[in-house]
């Protein structure tokens, strides 16, 4: 600790909550133990890097969208007034680029309330651990400022649960179960200031400002059924305990049960409530086994998969590079395979391919800001099928999942693109044409899963479109056997 600091400063950056957060929770301790009041702060995401590319842009150059924008917002301005109830000023941090965010804290945060010790919470996102791992630590060992990292997303922390990066669940499952009792521990009542006397200086939250500095896409509108907060979450999952656990183990892969999934993954994604909060009310309950294991698994086992690949495979989670070799040479071997069909990024953007089941999933999540976990792999398949490489088709799908889902813009998302796509935690398959050694699924597959027609007919225009685009491209392949005849 630095003796000489008069605060102890928490960078709330991916769990935003005030409640059932081991990293705030330490941060308190800390505060209360030196006898100093506790600060939380918040860096907003800076303005993209304006670039002349015509490629897509990376995540950290995504332009924020309305939909995002007010979850995100409306959550930090719930923890706002939550900390203000105890007494806890809050700092939301408006960097004006990438590079400029440890100096951002340094004049705003570290000079001014001369911590005696900063906590952070953990992100394996590239950007963010940038922020928190590059100049900001120097800064940090220059000042004499210890900095705490608390993995408060995670129920096993990332760096506990392994060591390297796993090839798959039935690696990561043994390491977790193994020590996952160690950490299901009750949580404290978060006390904030109590321990100081005085009042502390309470900013006001100003979202107008705020809202202005994101600048955020307007055209991507935001959904009535995600209302942020732990409030919601808390709602969310008392819903799903009551219409879905019972079923969840066997219709969570049916797009047509509605009301058998959790819906949890916004909330979850940006760290409005604890995974370990819901993991420990499931065993609680001790009802409904099958699905309860279901849940588990695929909140524990396969969410901390995403967190091990992105946080031991921080420059290539989001390229081929990232791949097991045997996927990236099969994909290399075939990626210059002849496709039958192919689409431009504005044809895909708007539902316009001739595969109805395809076209309404695309819907789903343009209008919905979500879309049924099957229905995504199934997605992401197809991308890769209709576009000119496979470079190109997980651009391509990382950029409609983090520009459109709610629950984008996490380690789930690239993963799972990258399962679809590129084999990540995935063997090799039979080969085929253009998908190499890569698990392959087709429209005849999904028809012997679900009812296809069924969720088509939900979304207006996705048949349509399918027929539409058939018979273009039919035409075009007259046209091109005509000019064949003749040549």
């Amino acid at each position: 600790m630095n003796e000489d600091g008069n605060t102890v400063v928490y960078w709330m950056q991916k769990d935003v909550r005030t409640v059932d957060n081991w990293a705030l929770l330490f941060a308190g301790h800390l505060a209360e133990t030196q006898k100093v009041p506790l600060h939380v702060i918040h860096v907003l995401p800076p303005p993209p890097a304006q670039t002349q590319e015509e490629s897509l842009p990376d995540l950290e150059n995504l332009r924020l969208t309305q939909r995002h924008g007010e979850f995100y917002l409306g959550g930090l301005e719930i923890v706002h007034k939550e900390l203000k109830e105890k007494n806890v000023p809050f700092h939301a941090l408006r960097p004006l680029s990438q590079r400029l965010v440890s100096s951002t804290i340094e004049s705003q945060i570290v000079q001014q309330l001369k911590p005696c010790a900063i906590v952070c919470d953990f992100s394996p996102i590239r950007h963010v651990r940038q922020w928190m791992e590059g100049d900001f630590l120097e800064s940090c060992e220059k000042s004499s400022v210890p900095l705490w990292q608390v993995d408060a997303h995670n129920v096993v922390p990332v760096w506990h649960a392994a060591d390297k990066r796993q090839v798959g669940a039935r690696t990561l499952r043994p390491r977790i179960h193994k020590v996952v009792s160690d950490y299901l521990q009750k949580f404290p009542k978060f006390k904030g200031n109590e321990h100081v006397e005085k009042d502390q200086e309470l900013q006001a939250y100003d979202s107008d400002a705020l809202k202005s500095f994101l600048d955020w896409d307007e055209s991507v509108a935001s959904q009535k059924w995600a209302v942020p907060g732990s409030a919601a979450a808390k709602a969310k999952f008392e819903s799903f305990i009551s219409t879905g656990l019972s079923k969840f183990d066997s219709h969570r892969n049916d797009p047509n049960y509605t009301q058998i999934c959790s819906g949890l993954s916004p909330w979850v994604n940006h760290g409005h409530i604890s995974f370990q909060r819901l993991m420990m009310a499931i065993k609680k309950l001790n009802r409904y086994a099958t699905g309860s294991a279901s849940f588990i698994e695929e909140g524990l086992i396969r969410r901390e998969l995403s967190d091990n690949f992105l946080f031991y495979t921080p420059d290539d989670y989001d390229k081929l590079t990232g791949a097991a070799q045997w996927a990236q040479d099969s994909l290399e071997l075939h990626s210059t395979d002849q496709r039958e069909y192919t689409y431009s990024l504005e044809d895909l953007e708007t539902s316009k391919t001739h595969d109805d089941l395809w076209n309404a999933a695309q819907m789903q999540v343009v209008n919905e800001g979500k879309m049924h976990g099957f229905l995504r792999m199934y997605w992401a398949k197809k991308i890769l099928e209709w576009t000119e490489s496979p470079a190109v088709a997980l651009k391509t799908a990382q950029y409609f999942n983090d520009k459109y889902a709610l629950d984008g813009r996490d380690p789930n998302g690239f993963v799972g693109v990258g399962w679809s796509i590129m084999g990540i935690h995935d063997m090799g398959w039979k080969e085929r044409q253009i998908f190499g050694k890569i698990r392959f699924m087709n429209y005849a597959g999904c028809k012997r899963k679900f009812k296809v027609a069924d969720f088509v007919r939900r979304y207006k225009g996705a048949a349509e479109n399918a027929a539409a685009a058939e018979a273009k491209h039919n035409q075009a392949k007259r046209g091109q056997k005509r000019k064949l005849t003749h040549s």
